[in-house]
């Protein structure tokens, strides 16, 4: 039996209309599941994750202090 390695990219946050990880796709019952489950088992759910992570409703990042000077330097340039 080979080994599948873990989807998780350290993204773990459920997405709460979904349900899904906001990182991986998974649910949080698959997540903790996940070194239990079989081969097959856990190639169904990779086979279902890019799917499930097009529905996932991400709330768009926060400007940084960051990007809002530069982008306010920029925007100084260019009147």
């Amino acid at each position: 039996m080979s080994l599948i390695e873990s989807p998780c990219i350290l993204v773990c946050s459920i997405d709460v209309n979904t349900g899904f990880c906001f990182g991986c796709g998974r649910t949080s019952r698959e997540i903790g599941a996940w070194l239990t489950m079989t081969s097959d088992e856990r190639r169904q759910v990779m086979s279902e994750l890019p799917a499930r992570l097009e529905t996932v409703e991400r709330k768009p990042r926060r400007e940084t202090r960051r990007a809002r000077m530069a982008r306010e330097k920029a925007e100084g340039t260019q009147s």
